[in-house]
């Protein structure tokens, strides 16, 4: 017989394996689990205190976000993606989200208007507690709002797919100086261009908000490195 799930079991058990993915991610990024690592999922089971089902389900998502590479009778491995494809990539993300800000501001309604604001709220209180993992997660909210808006199936499926490749270094790049900040008052400016159906003002913050280029790219490295060195 069918019984439906306690949405409150369903959300713990969601959290938690958000919480593991994170940690192993984390690893990854620190350097602790270097590029070429094999990831078996029996250690990794026992050492993280589960079964192999949460620990398989993570390393699924970590090999959607292009942290890890699943290879036949190798099993997962840590990838390496160097400073150049990391620029590339967030290049293209830029300009994917640029067009979505674009069809958003022409094609929003109501609802869409109602949703991104109350996103904007989300990432405020986020951003005000100065938890940068909880504001990560309201971002990734705003943003979604945002491609949802552009009413283009194509590009919200490429948006996505791409914001999950990047997620590691979106969320990383929070925690570097005064990003926080400076993150939350882009979010505003990108907001008031969409509603105010200014699709060039909004492709423009868009772009400017994803690109990392110059000091913003340094930072990154840098983040990087010093979690390494810490790491070790």
């Amino acid at each position: 017989m069918y019984t439906r799930s306690d949405p409150k079991e369903t959300q713990a058990g969601s959290s938690a394996g958000s919480r593991l993915r994170d940690e192993i991610e984390n690893e990854i990024l620190t350097g602790r689990l270097a590029p070429g690592t094999r990831l078996d999922e029996v250690p990794l089971a026992a050492r993280f205190g589960v079964s192999r089902t949460p620990i398989r389900e993570a390393l699924m998502q970590l090999s959607a976000a292009g942290l890890i590479d699943i290879r036949p009778r190798r099993g997962a491995v840590v990838a390496e993606i160097g400073p150049e494809r990391l620029v590339e990539m967030f290049a293209v993300m830029a300009e994917l989200e640029a067009m979505a800000g674009r069809l958003a501001a022409r094609r929003h309604a109501e609802a869409d208007r109602a949703a991104l604001l109350a996103a904007l709220d989300a990432c405020r209180a986020a951003a005000a507690s100065g938890d940068t993992d909880a504001y990560y997660y309201e971002n990734e909210k705003f943003h979604h709002a945002i491609y949802a808006a552009s009413y283009n199936g194509f590009l919200i499926e490429q948006c996505n797919a791409l914001h999950r490749r990047l997620k590691p270094y979106r969320r990383l790049q929070l925690r570097v100086g005064n990003r926080l900040a400076t993150s939350l008052a882009e979010h505003e400016a990108v907001v008031e261009a969409i509603l105010a159906h200014d699709g060039g003002a909004a492709a423009e913050a868009l772009r400017g908000h994803i690109a990392i280029q110059g000091e913003r790219f340094g930072d990154l490295v840098a983040s990087l490195a010093g979690a390494r060195a810490g790491a070790a």
